[in-house]
C-alpha cells in the first residue's frame, strides 16, 4: 500500500528569484537542480509530512481502533486527494498556521484537522497525529523524500554517466596508451581499460549504497509508544509500527530508538555517496590531465568563449565545474555522516537543523553529474597524439626486456636495464635495438626482444 504520488509535481523557478538567490543551487544552477525541488524544498517536506499523517490515520482505522469504526471507507480517496492534489497554496496555509504555532509539524496536524472537518470527518479529528511526536513524522518524511530523490533523480543520472563511460571504454578498448605512474612514463596500457576502472569502481559503490536500507523512526515521544499503550494497552503497537512503516511507507523501522532515528544508515548512505563522488573527482582530474596532454580533443562550441583574453582557449570547464561541486557535496556529506548519529541523551535539536540541508549535497552532486555528461559529450580521442607519445617513449619496454632476460637466466637482468635506461632523457628504438643486439643471448631471444614495441607491450585486459 505504498503511495507514489510525488513524481508529477512541477514548480517554476522564476528568473527574478534566481538572480536574488543566496545559494547558486537556487540561482545560477537552478535549471540543473529543478527536479530536486519536489524532494528537498520546504514545499516538498510539508507535502511528505501530510502524506505520512494521512497514511497513519488510515492505518489506525485499518488496525481496528473502535473509535474509528464509524469511518466511511469511501472517504479514503478523499483523504489521499489531500496530498495528491497538494498545492503551493496548501503549503502557504500550513506556513501561516506555523507562524502562530511556531511548530512546523503541529501546523500540519491543524491543517489536516481542518480538512477532516471539511470532509465531515470532524468527529475523528483527534486521531490525526494521535500519540505521535513530531519526529515520528519528520523521521519518516525525510527518508521517504531522500529515497525518492535517489531513485528518481540521482540513480538515473549516475547511470547515464556510468553508461557513457562504459561506452567509451568499449569504443577505445584496444587503443594502446602510455601510462603514467607518479606522472612519469610507465608500462603502456589501453585507453578503454583506464576508463573501465572507473566503471567497475562506480558499480561496486552503487551496489553498496543500494544495500543500505532507508530506515525510519516511529514510536512516540521516546520510542516506546507510551501514549499508545496508555490509551490502548491490549494492542501490539510495535508490530503496528513495523507494519505501517514497511507497508504504507516502503521503509524499514528502526527499533528500539530514542525520540529520533539513529541516522546510522543515513550516515552510511552519506558516506557511500561521498565515496562515489570521490571516484568521480578522481575521474575528472584524470580526464583534465588527458586533455592537457592532448590525448583528448574537446569539441568547439562556436558561440562559447574559453577565455576573456585568449581567443584560442577551449578549457575543460565541465570537468572543473564537476570537481568543484563534488568537493562541496563531499564536505556536506561528511558533516552529515559525522554529526547526525550523535544526539544528546534521548534527543537534541541539532539533527533537525542539519537535516534541512540534506538536499544541498545532493544538489551539488546532481550539478556535477550533469557537468560530467556535458564534458563527456564533447571529448574525442586524439589517436595521433596517443600514438606519438608511445613512439617517443621506447624506454617503457625495458621492463619487458628484463623480464624475458630473467626468464632466460641472464645475470643481473634488472640492473643491466637500469644502468642502460634510467635517467636518459631520450631513448630511441635504434638505441634499444642496438643494446639488444649486444646482449649475450641466443638469436631467437634477440628476435623475440626486437619484436617488443611501446605499441604492443600492453599486456591484456578483460573488456567489460
Amino acid at each position: 500500500m505504498i503511495y507514489r504520488h510525488f513524481r508529477n509535481v512541477q514548480l517554476s523557478v522564476p528568473l527574478k528569484g534566481m538572480l536574488h538567490a543566496i545559494s547558486p543551487i537556487d540561482g545560477r544552477y537552478a535549471a540543473a537542480t529543478r527536479e530536486l525541488t519536489k524532494y528537498f524544498s520546504e514545499y516538498a517536506l510539508i507535502r511528505y509530512r501530510v502524506f505520512v499523517e494521512i497514511q497513519y490515520f488510515i492505518a489506525l482505522w485499518q488496525y481496528g481502533l473502535p473509535q474509528l469504526a464509524s469511518f466511511d471507507e469511501t472517504k479514503i480517496d478523499d483523504l489521499n486527494a489531500i496530498f495528491e492534489r497538494f498545492s503551493e497554496a496548501d503549503a502557504e496555509t500550513i506556513k501561516a498556521i506555523e507562524r502562530t504555532t511556531n511548530h512546523d509539524v503541529k501546523a500540519v496536524e491543524y491543517f489536516l484537522k481542518e480538512r477532516l472537518e471539511a470532509l465531515e470527518l470532524g468527529h475523528l479529528r483527534e486521531f490525526v497525529h494521535f500519540g505521535l511526536t513530531s519526529q515520528d513524522i519528520n523521521n519518516t518524511a525525510l527518508p521517504l523524500l531522500f529515497k525518492g530523490a535517489l531513485e528518481e533523480v540521482y540513480y538515473p543520472l549516475l547511470q547515464r554517466v556510468r553508461d557513457q563511460l562504459h561506452y567509451l571504454a568499449q569504443e577505445w578498448a584496444h587503443v594502446p596508451m602510455l601510462a603514467r605512474t607518479h606522472g612519469q612514463p610507465a608500462s603502456p596500457t589501453f585507453v578503454g581499460k583506464e576508463l573501465a576502472v572507473f566503471v567497475v569502481r562506480l558499480d561496486e559503490q552503487v551496489r553498496q549504497l543500494k544495500a543500505i536500507p532507508h530506515r525510519a523512526k516511529f514510536g512516540g515521544a521516546t520510542g516506546n509508544f507510551n501514549a499508545h499503550y496508555a490509551a490502548y494497552p491490549d494492542y501490539d503497537w510495535h508490530q503496528f509500527g513495523d507494519d505501517f512503516v514497511r507497508e504504507f511507507l516502503g521503509l524499514e523501522r528502526s527499533n528500539p530508538t530514542t525520540q529520533i532515528e539513529h541516522y546510522d544508515c543515513l550516515a552510511a548512505q552519506c558516506h557511500a555517496l561521498s565515496r562515489i563522488n570521490t571516484i568521480l573527482i578522481n575521474f575528472c582530474r584524470d580526464v583534465w590531465t588527458y586533455i592537457s596532454l592532448e590525448y583528448f580533443h574537446q569539441q568547439v562550441i562556436e558561440e562559447e568563449v574559453g577565455s576573456s583574453a585568449m581567443p584560442h582557449k577551449v578549457n575543460p570547464i565541465d570537468f572543473e565545474n564537476a570537481e568543484g561541486n563534488l568537493g562541496i557535496a563531499n564536505a556536506l556529506f561528511q558533516h552529515l555522516a559525522e554529526k547526525l548519529p550523535i544526539s544528546r541523551l534521548q534527543r537534541d535539536l541539532t539533527d533537525s537543523t542539519v537535516l534541512r540541508n540534506l538536499g544541498v549535497p545532493v544538489a551539488h552532486t546532481v550539478i556535477a553529474l550533469k557537468a560530467i555528461l556535458r564534458g563527456l559529450s564533447k571529448i574525442a580521442l586524439n589517436e595521433g597524439k596517443v600514438y606519438s607519445d608511445l613512439e617517443d617513449n621506447w624506454s617503457v619496454i625495458a621492463e619487458g626486456i628484463q623480464a624475458i632476460l630473467r626468464r632466460e637466466g641472464y645475470p643481473r637482468a634488472y640492473e643491466v636495464l637500469k644502468e642502460f635506461t634510467r635517467g636518459r632523457l631520450t631513448l630511441s628504438s635504434a638505441d634499444l635495438h642496438a643494446f639488444i643486439r649486444r646482449l649475450d643471448v641466443s638469436e631467437a631471444v634477440k628476435e623475440e626482444l626486437l619484436q617488443l614495441t611501446p605499441h604492443n607491450y600492453t599486456g591484456q585486459w578483460r573488456v567489460i
